[in-house]
């Protein structure tokens, strides 16, 4: 506890007015003023007991808490940690840097003389069954009423291997990125108890790709992505253009294959993505992995020419972190966007520079519980990173933990309680 001051001041005077008063009493009095002034010690205990538990909450990882542009309780910020998703802060921050947040990807379609369609995509995330909808349309405006075949060019993209991190199993956070992709890679069925199959989705029509993976799955609800067989990916993408062609009216004869498009054929419609600070918002809320390495593969093409490829998407992030955040060599190692891959390493000192960076788009991030946040998950790996308000401004810290114990809540819930002090 502390004295209150103008109480301290006011006996002080008093003290002073004395005619007997001595230089001795003069110098005891102003000392006790002084001491009487500052804070006891309960306070400084309160503040290690609270470093205490956190550190006992920690075996392998570290915090960075600020407060007014401050870091006010730390541990283990220069070491380099694995950080999860909330790597993918660092991703949306260079893309909005490179691209700037109005940036919106294509889809071009071409119709050539005998009526085949070509589809060429250029790594719209966001290339679901209600913007194949919205391009049947415009096309069904434009006067087509027939199509033979369906050609699909993916060239857009060379990429010689899945994202560092991702596995060969149906779960939709391992879809494989692709330059031409629809419904984030992934196809959502239901199987009824009497076998049959169908779409889990009212936009999406049942498609022969659905039945065949549906066979062997049991009754109920199952969304899976489609990267074991490559092929499948650019079928995927052929049945559904061609079932929902198909529903508005425009007939589809031929088959469906792969092909680039003639390089003398203009695009009769060209489709755009919603804009790139939508499209991250999204990212960020539903942790896509798919969507975050369609993003950094496109940065790495429009800075360093198409086709896109995992070296060059690095290449452009690695030249962000160190050239326009100030990161060191050292103080982080990008494998790629999402934060799937064990090789994206950081330290938590160079993440608060990232989300330092970052602050001026926080409101893309999701809000819970007053903070806004961003968490990430990998087996052992355990992070929080974002802001917590402080009146008009906002403070960011970063927690991660590559350990066995998922304490990350219980940390937080200690650190906001620093903040407050």
């Amino acid at each position: 506890m502390t004295f209150p001051r103008d109480r301290v001041l006011q006996l002080y005077l008093l003290l002073m007015r004395q005619s007997d008063f001595s230089p001795k009493k003069y110098s005891f009095f102003t000392f006790l003023f002084f001491c009487l002034l500052l804070p006891t010690a309960p306070s400084a205990r309160a503040d290690s007991s609270l470093h205490n538990e956190i550190d006992r909450l920690i075996s392998n990882g570290g915090y960075i808490l600020t407060k007014d542009n401050q870091i006010i309780s730390e541990k283990n910020s220069h070491d380099l940690f694995v950080p999860a998703s909330i790597w993918k802060i660092a991703t949306a921050a260079s893309a909005l840097d490179l691209l700037g947040a109005d940036y919106r990807f294509q889809t071009k379609i071409f119709v050539n003389s005998n009526f085949d369609l070509y589809i060429q995509g250029f790594g719209d995330p966001l290339l679901t069954s209600e913007a194949i909808q919205d391009i049947a349309l415009q096309l069904k405006k434009k006067g087509l009423t027939s199509v033979h075949s369906i050609f699909l060019d993916d060239s857009a993209f060379d990429l010689q291997s899945a994202a560092s991190g991702a596995g060969n199993s149906l779960n939709p956070y391992d879809a494989a990125n692709s330059a031409l992709a629809a419904n984030f890679n992934t196809i959502n069925l239901v199987k009824a108890k009497d076998g049959s199959i169908g779409s889990a989705e009212p936009q999406t029509p049942t498609l022969p790709l659905m039945i065949r993976h549906g066979k062997n799955l049991p009754p109920g609800e199952h969304r899976i992505n489609l990267s074991r067989n490559h092929e499948n990916i650019l079928l995927h993408v052929g049945e559904l253009f061609r079932a929902i062609l198909n529903r508005e009216g425009i007939q589809v004869q031929g088959s469906i294959k792969k092909e680039p498009v003639p390089q003398a054929l203009m695009p009769i419609h060209v489709h755009h993505s919603p804009r790139l600070d939508t499209i991250i918002s999204k990212m960020l809320r539903y942790s896509n992995n798919f969507i975050a390495n369609q993003i950094l593969l496109i940065c790495g093409a429009q800075q360093q020419g198409f086709p896109a490829t995992w070296a060059k998407g690095r290449s452009v992030l690695n030249h962000f972190l160190l050239t326009t955040i100030g990161l060191k060599e050292g103080e982080f190692e990008a494998e790629e966007g999402s934060g799937l891959s064990r090789k994206n390493r950081i330290t938590l000192a160079g993440m608060l520079r990232i989300l330092e960076y970052f602050k001026k788009n926080h409101d893309l991030l999701t809000k819970q519980e007053g903070v806004w946040i961003k968490s990430g998950t990998l087996n052992q790996v355990f992070s929080y990173g974002g802001y917590i308000p402080n009146g008009d401004q906002l403070d960011s810290f970063v927690i991660i933990l590559n350990q066995s114990e998922n304490n990350r809540d219980r940390i937080l819930e200690l650190l906001k309680k620093q903040h407050l002090k």
